[in-house]
């Protein structure tokens, strides 16, 4: 990934054309246009490089998604969830270091405060 909130069309349209529309969701701190089909849950947040807990789901892991309550939950015990926790690192900027995308990259928000650039 890279930062800010990515396009999720193209996972979208896979899960689409490999006829699991019906039987999978795709959850994401991404972001969708008005062409994404299925069932597509975006702008998750904290977000993965924050540290939010999408960033620790693991294969295999089930997500409750109730939708009357607007709650995703990750079925994970409490135990499992300190441990992954506990082990997760930010993961290295791929950015050149002062470029545009490397600011960037720094200094937007999270989805839930608007996407935009803080104060340096």
């Amino acid at each position: 990934g890279g930062p800010g909130m990515r396009e999720m069309l193209s996972p979208t349209a896979a899960i689409v054309g490999m006829g699991l529309g019906d039987s999978v969701a795709l959850v994401t701190d991404g972001r969708f246009s008005g062409a994404t089909r299925g069932a597509a849950i975006g702008h998750v947040s904290p977000e993965a490089a924050a540290g939010g807990t999408i960033g620790l789901v693991e294969e295999g892991d089930t997500i409750d998604i109730d939708i009357p309550s607007g709650k995703l939950t990750l079925e994970v015990d409490e135990a499992e969830l300190a441990r992954r926790k506990a082990a997760w690192t930010r993961p290295p900027s791929k950015a050149a270091p002062g470029s545009y995308l490397e600011r960037y990259s720094r200094l937007v928000t999270s989805a839930m405060t608007g996407a935009v650039f803080s104060r340096e």
